[in-house]
């Protein structure tokens, strides 16, 4: 029930605004966003793969329905693209792309806008050394995101995909893109969804993520596993053993702001760990969600809408 109403409130421009307003809320802000501009985002990188850890970088923002505004969101990836290879970053970070951000939900021809406009981010990711991970948003977007996937990976094939455990679809998904060169990022799942497409209940999403990471960690692609979850990165790192995996053949991620001292603990056990770092203006419905999977943060927001000072 919390998790819903947390859900609701990302969506709330009134709150949006309160929060926006609110001191309190920007300093929240900073402990989970690397900030707003371009420049913002490579300081973090530098600071963080400094660290040994590495890097994928989303510019916040989704379900846009203004060409222009989709077209502004793929500029600024080129830009961020272009200073992390003039910075000297682009081995060490890559960056995520929401296609809901570049125009797919454009009515008409929204999905090749969406491949073009993530075509060419991936075209400037390639010229600088890194690549692109497509994120993916909610069930109704899935199939969309998979075919452009697919189209994308014929020019570019270490264009990375992100499945979510919770939907009941994904254990087939897994074994379908668990093959040689495929970059696989599995979550938890972030969205509202119904319980005919998606696990609700804690324990089952948990279960279903350890089905999920078994076929990805047989398989012969490339997991990158998402969680903050302890327990989930110990049944990681054991089936790396089981498997036989060698170092570097997968990797662990986990959020900017969450968990930094255990990132830095993988990272220093000679983990590959990567760290997911947002920035932008758009970033609170991103907040409000990663407060609705780990609700003990609420009272943080809480005191953020409640205080001026």
């Amino acid at each position: 029930m919390l998790r819903e109403v947390l859900l609701s409130m990302s969506r709330s421009e009134r709150l949006k605004q309160v929060a926006t307003d609110a001191p309190p809320a920007r300093a929240l802000v900073a402990r989970f966003v690397a900030g707003e501009k371009t420049a913002d985002a490579v300081r973090a990188t530098a600071e963080l793969t400094a660290s040994g850890r590495l890097v994928t970088i989303d510019r916040l923002g989704e379900d846009t329905l203004d060409r222009s505004q989709a077209e502004h969101t793929r500029d600024a990836y080129l830009e961020l693209l272009g200073a992390l290879g003039e910075a000297g970053l682009a081995d060490r970070a890559e960056v995520s792309v929401k296609l809901s951000a570049v125009g797919q939900a454009l009515p008409g021809d929204g999905e090749k806008i969406a491949h073009e406009f993530a075509a060419a981010i991936c075209e400037k990711a390639s010229s600088v050394g890194t690549t692109v991970t497509l994120d993916m948003e909610d069930h109704t977007t899935t199939d969309s995101t998979l075919g452009i996937l697919r189209e994308l990976r014929a020019d570019f094939p270490s264009t990375g995909a992100v499945l979510q455990a919770y939907l009941r679809r994904t254990e087939s998904d897994c074994r379908v893109l668990a093959h040689e060169g495929s970059r696989v990022r599995l979550c938890k799942g972030a969205y509202s969804e119904p319980e005919t497409v998606a696990f609700t209940d804690r324990a089952e999403i948990d279960r279903a993520y350890v089905r999920a990471m078994k076929i990805l960690m047989q398989g012969k692609g490339y997991p990158m596993l998402a969680t903050h979850d302890p327990r989930l990165v110990e049944i990681g790192g054991a089936l790396a053993v089981r498997n036989d995996r060698a170092p570097g053949s997968y990797e662990f991620q986990m959020l900017f702001g969450i968990r930094p001292e255990e990132q830095q603990r993988l990272a220093d056990q000679g983990e590959r760990m990567r760290v997911y770092v947002p920035y932008g203006d758009e970033w609170y419905g991103y907040l409000v969600r990663r407060l609705a999977e780990r609700p003990a943060n609420l009272a943080l927001l809480a005191r953020s809408l409640t205080s001026k000072g």
